[in-house]
């Protein structure tokens, strides 16, 4: 085997997936620059985040899942030059998205009372909510964006969502910093004050990325004059058909995420703040995994168009090699640095909260142990996801994504996951077989749906 024929290919796939990391690690860092500052507040507070945002997870999975059915069939039609079918999934696309992140809104909105049958810390529920409450409208100009950026991805002009996120972050990192702590004459709004900082930046980003593509060259004449309500049904079928699959897979996927943060909550507000650190750090590292999953789908998706499978196959091998090198990197730093990572979360100068932070400490070095291990899995299991959606593969990958997370995955999770086993590092135990279960699922089916496609051409 030339390795050279794979590893020739990771100068183009990088220059592809980085500005899409670097977005994704954006919206990621929103989250990060809230939970860093809240956390100044107390463990309380920054349990209340964690509570809040596990309802926000669920939704935008479903929301940026549904808008991953615009890449391919962008990527598909910008290498065959088809323009009508490009204007047609912008349009339709944006339409489907827009509808979806009012009805997400809604569903948040009104499923706050759940807090309080979940068993959860009252105190935590009680500083929660006024929180949801502004994060739950953000979900509206965040689907929209996402509709705008997998149109962007899917034309490889990845950039342009990157430098939408890195102005969002500047603005949430000030507003966070006048409206939580009350600077420059404001009122000192604590979480709340982050929930506006969120909502902002998140309009912000539609407006520029709406704006930016009206001028450029190579997307203007597909973005402007679109009728939005002249609608062609197939073409919302399609969207919905591939959509609602992969909105499906990622529910399945970060819904187990969120059942940890809830298993968490049994065990009390300190594993509940734990598992937020350890869940925002790892986070991190899956959204350059998920920069490279766009890659996989951009690329894969432009062979299909082109129906050249065997070049197809190899660029998507060299894609999860890029992927595995890279993981192994963020295993090495979540092992060598597992118990200092989590100090810059807490105040270690809080006497109040002393006892309470030193426990946070404690549980988050031990998970962040689990997190080095999955790093590995995570990523393989994304960006061979990533490139079945390129092939507009969704259904089995849909099974497969369920029985890896929902029966294998959480019933660990929840049987380790008991104070009288393992806590939190049990858990953490069970996310580990779901995604390592999803890895090896999802590559197999990958492997041979490629060399059928491959001999059926022949």
């Amino acid at each position: 085997m030339n390795i050279y024929q794979y590893t020739s290919e990771f100068k183009y796939n990088w220059k592809l997936a980085a500005p899409v990391m670097l977005g994704m690690l954006g919206h990621t860092f929103v989250s990060f620059v809230d939970n860093i500052m809240v956390g100044q507040l107390g463990t309380a507070e920054l349990a209340a985040v964690s509570l809040g945002n596990s309802f926000m997870f669920i939704a935008m999975s479903i929301g940026i899942g549904f808008s991953t059915a615009i890449t391919p069939l962008i990527a598909e039609a910008d290498a065959s030059n088809n323009f009508k079918q490009a204007k047609s999934t912008y349009k339709h696309g944006l339409f489907l998205c827009t509808t979806l992140g009012i009805l997400l809104f809604l569903l948040v909105f009104f499923s706050k009372p759940l807090m309080y049958l979940m068993q959860q810390p009252e105190e935590v529920v009680v500083l929660a909510i006024p929180y949801l409450n502004l994060v739950a409208f953000s979900l509206i100009p965040l689907v929209i964006f996402e509709a705008i950026k997998q149109f962007t991805d899917g034309m490889s002009m990845t950039k342009y969502p990157m430098y939408a996120t890195l102005i969002a972050n500047i603005v949430n990192v000030v507003l966070n910093y006048i409206l939580i702590f009350g600077k420059f004459g404001f009122p000192e709004m604590g979480m709340v004050g982050a929930a506006y900082g969120t909502l902002v930046s998140r309009i912000i980003m539609v407006i520029y990325l709406w704006t930016l593509l009206r001028y450029k060259e190579r997307s203007r004449k597909i973005v402007r004059n679109i009728k939005l309500f002249t609608l062609d049904f197939s073409m919302i079928k399609k969207i919905v058909n591939i959509g609602s699959l992969s909105a499906m897979q990622m529910f399945f996927e970060v819904a187990i995420f969120t059942a940890a943060i809830w298993l968490s909550g049994l065990l009390g507000k300190n594993s509940q703040a734990a598992n937020q650190i350890a869940l925002n750090l790892s986070s991190m590292t899956f959204m350059v995994a998920m920069g490279l999953s766009v890659a996989s789908m951009i690329r894969v998706g432009n062979q299909k168009g082109l129906q050249n499978y065997k070049e197809l196959r190899r660029i998507a091998f060299s894609i999860f090699l890029l992927g595995i090198l890279l993981a192994v990197f963020f295993a090495l730093l979540f092992f060598i640095f597992h118990k200092s990572l989590p100090n810059i979360y807490v105040d270690l100068n809080d006497t109040t909260n002393y006892k309470d932070n030193m426990e946070v400490l404690s549980i988050a070095s031990n998970l962040l142990l689990a997190a080095a291990f999955f790093q590995i899995s995570d990523s393989i299991q994304v960006v061979v996801l990533g490139a079945l959606r390129g092939l507009q593969d969704v259904k089995i990958p849909t099974i497969l994504t369920f029985i890896s997370y929902w029966v294998v995955g959480f019933p660990v999770s929840y049987f380790l996951g008991k104070e009288e086993m393992f806590g939190s590092f049990g858990i953490w135990l069970g996310l580990l077989a779901g995604l390592t279960t999803a890895s090896v699922l999802l590559f197999i089916r990958f492997n041979s749906l490629t060399l059928k496609l491959i001999k059926d051409k022949q």
